[in-house]
């Protein structure tokens, strides 16, 4: 599975950023997808994450209400909107998959197999 993210940038503290992630060499649409970021010195975390079929997803605290993951199954892409951006949300942004196909979305980065190269997310004050 080769993943592709894109869409970094660099944003003014309440601005907005699209992140995508492309998908190629396995049947995109019977996995589920996560968003991680790792800012400097600090550990990977996962930002949402979503089932294979899109019906359900799950943020952490601090993005609810402010990022929005997606996907187009059919595009073979994952897509997470992140709308009132704060300095706090500067970090390398990765996208990722697990290893099982028509699995629960898992929360923890061990638990996926397959990453993208990360896309910078600067947002300034």
């Amino acid at each position: 599975v080769q993943l592709q993210a894109s869409g970094g940038g660099l944003v003014q503290a309440g601005g907005s950023l699209r992140l995508s992630c492309a998908a190629s060499g396995r049947a995109f649409s019977t996995y589920a997808m996560g968003w991680f970021r790792q800012a400097p010195g600090k550990e990977r975390e996962i930002v949402a994450a979503i089932t294979w079929n899109g019906r359900r997803t799950y943020y952490t605290d601090s993005m609810k209400g402010r990022f929005t993951i997606s996907r187009d199954n059919a595009k073979r892409t994952v897509y997470l909107q992140m709308n009132s951006l704060k300095p706090d949300d500067t970090a390398i942004y990765y996208c990722a998959a697990p290893s099982g196909a028509f699995t629960d979305y898992p929360t923890a980065a061990v638990e996926y197999s397959y990453w993208g190269q990360g896309t910078l997310v600067t947002v300034s004050s």
